[in-house]
C-alpha cells in the first residue's frame, strides 16, 4: 500500500470539489439502499396481506423518488470520479514524461523504448484503478454494506447472527488470493511493454524487415510475444474469478440456514411474511456490495502492481545534473579542453588518457577505425555522459560546474543518423529555437541548401514530413538537421558522421551545407570518409581509445602513420567499388 500513499498528491489537486462530492455521491447511494428492505416490507405487509389503500396510494411515489434519487447520486458519483481519474491519468503521464526528459542517456539505452511507452500507457490505467475506481467501489458498497447490515439487525438479530456468521470465512480466500493477483499483474504489464516494443521495433524497422524478407520472421516473434501476454492474462483472469465462487458458495450455507430457519418461522407464525421478504431482500442486498469490496480488493493489489512500475520510472534518478551552485556557462571564446580523460561503460575503459585542445574557430576531426570511441568523445562534450576520470573545460571551466542546459545551448549537433519529428518542415527546422521568426528560417534552409526542396514540397514549409522525415530522401534530411543547426547558431559544432551513406550528388549538397554551417563555429568532426576533412585544421588518429597521433592531413600523409594507413585502405576501397561499378 505504500506505493498508493505514494500517489496521494497526484490527487491532491482534485480533492475538493470533485472527489469530495464524488465520495458525497457515493455515501448517499450506498445509504439509501437501507430504504429497498422497508419498501418491500411495505409492499407484502401492507399492501398485500393488509390491503392498506391509503399505503398503496402514496407508496409508488416513494419508489419513484427513492430511485430517481438513486439515480442522480449514481450519475453525480460516476461523472465526478471519471473527471477525478481522467484528471489523474492526465498528471501521471506528464509527470512520467516530464521525468523521462531528466533522464541521461543510458537510462534510455538499459529501458527499451516499447517497455517505457507501457508504463505511461497501460501501468497508468492500473493507477487510475485503483484511485478512482477502487475508492469508488469502497465508499459506496462499504456504505451500503453498513446500512444494510444495521437493518438485518434491526429487522431480525437472530437472523443476522446466522447469516453473518459466513463473512468472515469469506474474507479468508480474498486475502489469500490477493499477493498473488499482485504478482501475476506486474508480470502480464512487463510482458505487455516486452510486446509493445517488439510492436514498435517492425513497425519504424519495416523498411529493413522487407529488404531482408524477414516479415516471417517478425510475425513469429510477436506472436511468440503476445502469446505470453495471453498467457498472462488467463493467469490473472484464473486467479480472480477464482474469488467469486468461492464468495458464492460460502455465502449460499448462510442463505440455506436463512431460508430454512426463518422459513420454519413464518409457517410457525414467529413473523410476518413481509418482515421475513424484506430482510432477505437486505441479505441478498448486503451480498452484492461485499462482492464488490472483493473485487475492489483485487483491483488495489492490481493498482499496486501499476504503481511500484511507474514509481521504478519516477525514482530513477538523472546520472548527468547540474551539481550544487552550478553558473550558467559564459558565451564559449577561447578553448576546448580535454584534460587527461578517460572513460568506460560497465568497467570496460573506450577512451583513456585523452590530453586535446580545440581553440575558438578550429575545425579538429577525429578519425580512426569503428568502434574506437571517436562518438563517445564527441558525446562527453555536451555531457551526454560523465567523464570517468579526468575532465572537460570550456575556456578553463570544468563543464560539471555549469549548467547543463547553458552548456548545451553552445553546442550544435548533426548526426549521420538524422532525427526529424512528425511535424511540418517549418517546425522540425526551428526545434532547437521555436522563437525564431519564419524569416530566420528561411535564410537557415538556404544556408544549408534546402529551400529549393521545401518549395517544391506541396505546402511548402507547411508539408508534413511523416515519423522520422520518411518522406524525404536522405540528403534532404541531413539538410533539414544542418538548417535546424543553423538557425541555433551555436558557437561549437559536432559532426558525427554527417556525410556517410549519402549518394554523391547528396553528399556534394551537403557538404557545401556544412562549410557554410562550420563559418565562424569551432568544429569538432568524426570522420567516415578522409576526404572530407582534407581542410581540418588538426586531425585526431585514435587507436584502443587513445590519441596515436594528430597533425594535418599533408603532415600525417608525409609519415608512416595511421592515418596513412587508414587513408591508403580507404583508397582501394573506393577503387574497388568504382571498378565494380565498372564491370557491372
Amino acid at each position: 500500500m505504500k506505493q498508493v500513499w505514494r500517489l496521494f498528491p497526484f490527487v491532491k489537486p482534485y480533492l475538493w470539489p470533485y472527489f469530495v462530492l464524488s465520495l458525497v455521491c457515493m455515501a448517499a447511494f450506498g445509504g439509501s439502499s437501507a430504504f429497498l428492505p422497508y419498501l418491500v416490507q411495505n409492499v407484502f405487509d401492507d399492501v398485500f396481506a393488509q390491503k392498506n389503500e391509503a399505503v398503496l396510494a402514496y407508496l409508488p411515489v416513494v419508489i419513484v423518488v427513492v430511485f430517481v434519487f438513486r439515480g442522480a447520486v449514481n450519475f453525480g458519483q460516476s461523472y465526478l470520479s471519471s473527471y477525478v481519474g481522467h484528471g489523474i491519468i492526465n498528471d501521471v503521464r506528464n509527470a512520467i514524461h516530464r521525468h523521462f526528459q531528466t533522464l541521461s542517456l543510458s537510462f534510455f539505452h538499459r529501458n527499451p523504448t516499447g517497455t517505457l511507452i507501457s508504463r505511461v500507457t497501460n501501468d497508468v490505467n492500473l493507477v487510475r484503478g485503483v484511485l478512482t475506481d477502487a475508492v469508488a467501489s469502497f465508499m459506496r458498497d462499504a456504505v451500503s454494506l453498513a446500512a444494510l447490515t444495521v437493518v438485518a439487525f434491526l429487522k431480525d438479530p437472530l437472523l443476522a447472527s446466522i447469516a453473518f456468521v459466513v463473512f468472515p470465512a469469506s474474507v479468508y480466500p480474498i486475502m489469500r488470493l490477493g499477493k498473488k493477483i499482485k504478482r501475476v499483474t506486474k508480470r502480464g504489464q512487463v510482458a505487455k511493454g516486452l510486446l509493445t516494443s517488439i510492436l514498435q521495433e517492425s513497425i519504424q524497422g519495416n523498411r529493413i524487415v522487407k529488404a531482408f524478407g524477414m516479415e516471417n520472421y517478425e510475425i513469429e516473434r510477436f506472436q511468440q510475444e503476445n502469446r505470453r501476454v495471453f498467457k498472462q492474462a488467463l493467469r490473472s483472469s484464473r486467479t480472480q474469478s477464482m474469488v467469486q465462487p468461492s464468495m458464492e458458495l460460502l455465502a449460499s450455507f448462510a442463505i440455506g440456514a436463512v431460508v430454512w430457519y426463518g422459513g420454519h418461522s413464518v409457517i410457525g407464525g414467529g413473523r410476518s411474511q413481509g418482515e421475513f421478504i424484506a430482510f432477505l431482500v437486505a441479505m441478498f442486498l448486503m451480498y452484492q456490495p461485499f462482492k464488490g469490496l472483493a473485487k475492489t480488493y483485487t483491483m488495489i493489489h492490481q493498482g499496486i502492481a501499476g504503481a511500484e512500475r511507474i514509481f521504478e520510472v519516477l525514482d530513477a534518478d538523472p546520472e548527468i545534473k547540474d551539481r550544487p551552485g552550478a553558473q550558467p556557462a559564459p558565451r564559449f571564446a577561447r578553448e576546448i579542453g580535454f584534460h587527461n580523460v578517460s572513460f568506460g561503460y560497465a568497467r570496460k575503459l573506450v577512451l583513456s588518457d585523452i590530453d586535446l585542445k580545440v581553440r575558438a574557430g578550429e575545425m579538429v576531426a577525429l578519425v580512426g577505425v569503428s568502434g574506437v570511441g571517436k562518438s563517445t568523445l564527441a558525446d562527453l562534450v555536451p555531457r551526454f555522459y560523465d567523464v570517468t576520470a579526468g575532465k572537460i573545460t570550456i575556456d578553463g571551466v570544468d563543464i560539471r560546474d555549469v549548467t547543463v542546459e547553458s552548456l548545451r545551448s553552445q553546442i550544435g549537433i548533426v548526426t549521420q543518423q538524422t532525427f526529424l519529428f512528425n511535424d511540418t518542415v517549418k517546425n522540425n527546422i526551428a526545434y532547437g529555437d521555436p522563437t525564431k521568426d519564419m524569416d530566420h528560417i528561411v535564410v537557415a534552409a538556404k544556408a544549408a541548401h534546402a529551400h529549393e526542396f521545401i518549395v517544391a514540397m506541396p505546402q511548402g514549409y507547411d508539408t508534413m514530413i511523416g515519423e522520422l522525415g520518411v518522406r524525404l530522401s536522405g540528403g534532404q534530411r541531413q539538410r533539414l538537421a544542418i538548417a535546424r543547426a543553423l538557425l541555433k547558431d551555436a558557437p561549437i559544432l559536432i559532426l558525427d558522421e554527417a556525410t556517410s551513406s549519402l549518394d554523391t550528388e547528396s553528399e556534394m549538397l551537403v557538404q557545401r551545407a556544412l562549410e557554410n554551417l562550420m563559418v565562424r563555429r569551432t568544429t569538432l568532426v568524426i570522420a567516415h570518409r578522409l576526404s572530407t576533412i582534407r581542410n581540418a585544421n588538426r586531425i585526431v588518429v585514435l587507436v584502443d581509445g587513445r590519441i596515436a597521433e594528430e597533425g594535418t592531413h599533408e603532415e600525417l600523409l608525409g609519415r608512416e602513420s595511421e592515418y596513412r594507413r587508414l587513408h591508403t585502405l580507404q583508397l582501394l576501397e573506393d577503387e574497388g567499388a568504382h571498378s565494380g561499378k565498372v564491370l557491372h
